[in-house]
This record gives C-alpha cells, sequence and structure tokens, in this order.
C-alpha cells in the first residue's frame, strides 16, 4: 500500500489468490494451512497499525486453529475451505474470543460461545485470523463510530472506508484477510465494500441465522460476506446459509449451492434501472462509472428496463424511525448488571445504570437509543412507528412491482464516492443522506450486493450495486460474475511495495494482479 510507507512487507503472490486458488494450493500441499495462516498474519503485523482494521488478533489461537485444518486434511476429512483464512466482524459472538462490537460496554466481554455463523465458518474449516473493526454496535455509514479508533481506507489512508463492516472491507481490500463476515442493516455490508473495491454480498433476510450476531435493529439485521470476487462470495454463503431452529427469523429452505449458475451467459437478462437512482445528488463521476457498467452488460446481452421506485425518498425517514426504536429495545439489556461494563462509582442502583450507560456507550449509540425511545413512547408510537412500518410495506410493494418486468435492479451503492475522514462527523443528517441507495432494501428484505465497478475523479473506488428479488442470490451473483470477467474499463494503478522495490499492481474488476 502506497499509502502505508514506512511499512515494508513482502508481498506474496498468495495474498491476492481467491478462495478457490487457495483451495487447491491447501489440497495440491503448495503450502500449509498454518503458513497460510502465517503469511497473512506477518502482514496483519505490520499494516494494521495504518489501517485499525482490526481488534483484536491471537497468533497462537489462529495458529493452533490452522494446524487444526492441517490435521483434518491429513486425516481426508477437509471440505474445500478447510485451512483458508478468514476475518470476523466483531459483532459475531465467538467462544474464547472479546466481542466487543465496537464498543466500551462490551470492551471486557469475551464471548462463552458461538455464534451460528461461526458455527457453520467452524465447521468449514475455515481459519480465524482475527476480529475486525467496525461502527460501534454496527450504527454508522464511515467507522468513524468505533470505540478503538476509525478504520482507514487502504486506498487513501484519509478516506473513510464505509461502515458499519469497514474493518472488514478495509481487510480484505488491504489482503489482510481473503474473505471477511460482515453485516448489513442499512446497507453496511455494500457501502464499505463499494468504498473499498470489493465484492460484498447481503442475502436475503433470515437466509443466513441471527444467533449469536449482537442486535442492532433485528427486523433489518442481516449476515454476510466481503471477498474479492463473486464467485468467493457464491462460496462463503454456501457455509454461512442454513435454517437454525435458535433464531425465530431463520429461514427453513432447502440447501442450494449459490455458485451453480456463475457461468451461465447474461443474454436475455432484463436489468432495471430505478429513475429515482439516478436523480439529483447522485455525483457526476458515479453516474458516468454506473452507466459504463450498465454499457457492459448490455454487450453481454442484458436488456435494460426503465423502472421506477417510487417511494424511495422516504426509506430515510422511515428506516431512522424503526431502526433506532428497535435498538432502543436490544440495547436495553446492556446496563452493566450482568456482563459489560459497569462504572466505578455510583451511590445506587438508578445511578450505577445511569453512569453505566453513559460511560460504555458512545455518541451516535446514544442519538439512535435517545430517538428509538421517543418515537415508541406514549402518544408517538402511531405518529412515528406505525407510519413508518406502513411506508415500509409501500417500498417493498414498489419493489414487487419493479421485479414483475425486470430480473434484477442495477444503480449505485452511495451518491459519492468515499469522503475524508471527519467531514461529515459532526453532521448526523448529512452522514444519513449517503444511505439513499441501501436502506430500501433492508426494509424490504431483499439480497443485494455491491461489485467494484471503477474509480471516482479522485482515484477512490465505486461500487455497482445489483439488487435481486428474494432468493434470487445465484442469480445476482451470476450477474457479479460475468461482469468481473471483464476486462476493467478505467482506473487504477495501485502502488505497493515488494520487498524494497516497488511494483504497479493493476486492478480488475475482480481482484489486483501484478502489472
Amino acid at each position: 500500500l502506497a499509502a502505508a510507507r514506512p511499512f515494508r512487507t513482502e508481498v506474496s503472490t498468495m495474498i491476492h489468490a481467491t478462495l478457490k486458488q487457495l483451495s487447491q494450493q491447501l489440497a495440491s500441499k503448495q503450502i500449509s494451512a498454518v503458513e497460510l495462516a502465517g503469511e497473512y498474519l506477518n502482514r496483519i503485523e505490520a499494516l494494521n497499525p495504518a489501517l485499525n482494521a482490526f481488534i483484536t488478533v491471537d497468533r497462537d489461537k489462529t495458529l493452533a486453529i490452522a494446524a487444526h485444518a492441517d490435521a483434518r486434511r491429513a486425516a481426508g476429512e477437509a471440505g474445500l475451505l478447510t485451512g483458508v483464512p478468514v476475518a470476523h466482524k466483531d459483532i459475531f459472538c465467538q467462544q474464547g474470543w472479546k466481542t466487543s462490537c465496537g464498543s466500551k460496554m462490551l470492551d471486557s466481554f469475551i464471548s462463552p460461545y458461538d455464534a451460528h455463523v461461526i458455527e457453520q465458518c467452524d465447521a468449514a474449516g475455515l481459519v480465524t485470523l482475527g476480529r475486525a473493526n467496525m461502527d460501534e454496535f454496527a450504527m454508522g455509514s464511515s467507522n468513524e463510530n468505533s470505540y478503538y479508533g476509525a478504520v482507514k481506507n487502504p486506498w487513501d489512508l484519509n478516506a473513510i472506508p464505509g461502515g458499519s463492516s469497514g474493518g472488514s472491507a478495509a481487510a480484505v481490500a488491504a489482503r489482510l484477510a481473503p474473505v471477511a463476515t460482515a453485516t448489513d442493516t442499512g446497507g453496511s455490508i455494500r457501502q464499505p465494500a463499494s468504498h473499498c473495491g470489493v465484492t460484498g454480498l447481503k442475502p436475503t433476510y433470515g437466509v443466513v441465522s441471527r444467533f449469536g450476531m449482537v442486535a442492532y435493529a433485528s427486523s433489518l439485521d442481516q449476515g454476510g460476506m466481503m471477498a474479492q470476487t463473486a464467485e468467493d462470495c457464491a462460496l462463503m454463503l454456501n457455509v454461512m446459509a442454513g435454517f437454525d431452529a435458535r433464531d425465530s427469523t431463520s429461514l427453513e429452505r432447502e440447501r442450494e449451492d449459490y455458485s451453480r449458475d456463475l457461468a451461465q451467459p447474461l443474454a436475455g437478462l432484463r436489468v432495471g434501472l430505478p429513475r429515482e437512482y439516478f436523480a439529483e445528488g447522485l455525483a457526476a463521476d458515479v453516474g458516468r462509472i454506473i452507466d459504463n457498467a450498465v454499457g457492459e452488460l448490455k454487450k453481454l446481452g442484458a436488456e435494460v428496463v426503465d423502472i421506477s421506485l417510487p417511494n424511495t425518498q422516504l426509506s430515510i425517514p422511515a428506516y431512522y424511525v424503526i431502526a433506532p426504536a428497535e435498538a432502543s429495545a436490544n440495547l436495553s439489556r446492556f446496563d452493566g448488571v450482568r456482563y459489560g461494563h459497569r462504572a466505578s462509582e455510583y451511590k445506587d442502583l438508578a445511578e450505577m445504570y445511569e453512569k453505566s450507560r453513559a460511560e460504555g456507550f458512545g455518541s451516535e449509540v446514544k442519538r439512535r437509543i435517545m430517538v428509538g425511545t421517543y418515537v415508541l413512547s406514549h402518544g408517538y408510537y402511531d405518529a412515528y412507528y406505525l407510519k413508518a412500518q406502513k411506508i415500509r410495506r409501500l417500498i417493498a410493494n414498489d419493489f414487487s412491482a419493479a421485479f414483475a418486468g425486470c430480473d434484477v435492479i442495477l444503480g449505485p451503492v452511495a451518491p459519492t464516492a468515499a469522503f475524508n475522514l471527519g467531514e461529515k462527523s459532526g453532521d448526523p443528517v448529512q452522514m444519513y443522506l449517503s444511505d439513499i441507495y441501501t436502506l430500501s432494501v433492508n426494509l424490504a428484505g431483499l439480497p443485494a450486493m455491491s461489485v467494484p465497478a471503477g474509480f471516482s475523479d479522485n482515484g477512490r473506488p465505486v461500487g455497482l450495486q445489483i439488487i435481486g428479488n428474494y432468493f434470487s442470490e445465484a442469480k445476482m451473483l451470476n450477474v457479479a460474475h460475468q461482469f468481473q470477467q471483464l476486462p476493467i474499463v478505467e482506473g487504477g494503478k495501485l502502488n505497493i511495495l515488494v520487498g524494497d522495490q516497488e511494483k504497479v499492481i493493476r486492478v480488475t474488476r475482480a481482484h489486483m494482479e501484478e502489472d
């Protein structure tokens, strides 16, 4: 990373490998899981001080997990991804690891159990590299709200990486991990994936269990992943998806192979372009990149259909009523009594609650708790919360009508490329407006993803958003994969240090390769 000087670390071609390539190298014994984990751990040690992508890294634990993966391969018990490293967003409970949710409130919390996502990854033999930084309790669009400090964008250390899964995005973009788990409540996978130039997927609500995923807004939260390519995301979704009886919102469906349609041609694909996504507010350079991406898909045989999502503008007020309301209920459990931060001095129980929560929560979390408590209070429930839920239904109806005439919907992920650190931190409303193209997907419970599409005028990555109908992840991944097979149209050279020699890395739609 040019911006990471004076760090000098050897860059192996291995760190640019996809999950399938890493699997092949492990299966052919070109490298062991212990050696592979060591490569990434060394890179984390060198670059994480500049990026702040990880909250917790434990070399001994990681190497022990990797050794177990090697033993599974030696015994013939390996799966496709056994021995492949993964970074976990610090919102998934993981037994024996600190699970902080980026908050002082949980700074001392060591989880006594595993989230369903962690269980699935462990069963597949993935090797935990560490716990990725995030906005506190997943509340934020810039990853500046973490108790452990802001995450930096690997493309420009002056830029935000996007939030709340900014640590996961930065880790994959900087090749500190080949894949990372993440969560999306209002765009928290797609925005950081777009801003950091990686591929990120949010599945249909209920496809990935929320058991052990610390709740922000229960009707909106959904686990997903970030990786270099759509194929990588498909392989990870094969691991993470599945019914879990411990989660009442988990959907009991027949298991499917999400990579099954990757090679299908796009001839006849109907692509919907919502006119509301290309109106005032979209930066000219971002609009140009999305137009170019649509043009590339048309060359592959896709047909463009003009559609309308008329209630898009209402998604921001509806979301910022519903999500804080649910957060105010979910975060009431953090009171300093059973676990988490407790104030050191207090006169009585009431003061202990007040001081513990005042000290443990950051300003954005407090802001959303206050808003949520207000809209749920007597006399305001009907005026705000109930009305927001009615708008939510209208938004879902908009998508249902749109999908009657198209197979997928395309558009930008955010109005602009990544903005500078601190640029919007003093104006929460401006920060919230950057969610305009992502919130409605969560309100409707639809699947969506971000795919690297090009570079803004200031050289920062921009993602193409692909939105699918319910349970159409395989179709979305097919579109993304075919798009990623094309040579890149515009942008991007990234200078990194290879030993003592500076080399230039060519950035493709899918991943970085030596020029």
